[in-house]
């Protein structure tokens, strides 16, 4: 048995077994949420209501503990200052992935982004229509988009390999009950 042991030493130290195979590495714990309520104008790019600045700060509380080593966000204010609360709290600086184009191209190039993450935790702030997409791409349930309403959601998958597990909750005020056939809103 020794022998096998020393084996796969000097195999690892010449190069024949790679050396990530000797550790098992941690998985990757991705937090998704929509940005927090917002107001309607200017209707290209509003800033949050008074209750979605409120969500924000309840959003950094319910991360407190979560070991946050990432935030990615869109370039739209209400997307940022969702998640400035927590990106502050930690002293992350939020990495920006633009919108524009389709949501399955943008919901790519976050999961994209996360990838570069690897056995960290990353907080990703999305829109109504990407949050979804954007799980999915990660290898998450294919979900509908949420509706208008739904801003209490907190999505939390655990990327292990090939493998993704989510589990959702909420935080913050609750959101109302959502009628079946809502309509989304970015």
């Amino acid at each position: 048995m020794r022998l096998l042991s020393n084996a796969f030493l000097a195999a690892t130290l010449i190069g024949v077994v790679p050396a990530a195979a000797l550790a098992q590495s941690a998985p990757t714990m991705v937090i998704v949420v929509r940005h927090a309520e917002k107001g309607t104008t200017p209707a290209s790019d509003p800033p949050l209501t008074e209750a979605g600045t409120t969500r924000a700060k309840a959003l950094a509380a319910a991360l407190t503990d979560a070991n946050l080593q990432a935030v990615i966000t869109t370039q739209l204010l209400r997307t940022k200052d969702t998640a400035r609360p927590t990106a502050d709290a930690r002293g992350l600086t939020m990495e920006t992935v633009q919108v524009s184009g389709a949501v399955a191209d943008h919901a790519k190039a976050v999961a994209d982004a996360v990838r570069k993450h690897v056995g960290q935790t990353i907080l990703v702030v999305g829109h109504s229509n990407t949050v979804t997409q954007i799980i999915a791409a990660l290898g998450g349930p294919k979900m509908p988009d949420l509706c208008d309403s739904q801003y209490s959601n907190l999505y939390t998958l655990v990327l292990d390999g090939a493998s993704a597990r989510m589990v959702q909750s909420s935080y913050g005020a609750a959101s109302p009950e959502v009628a079946t056939g809502c309509p989304a809103m970015k």
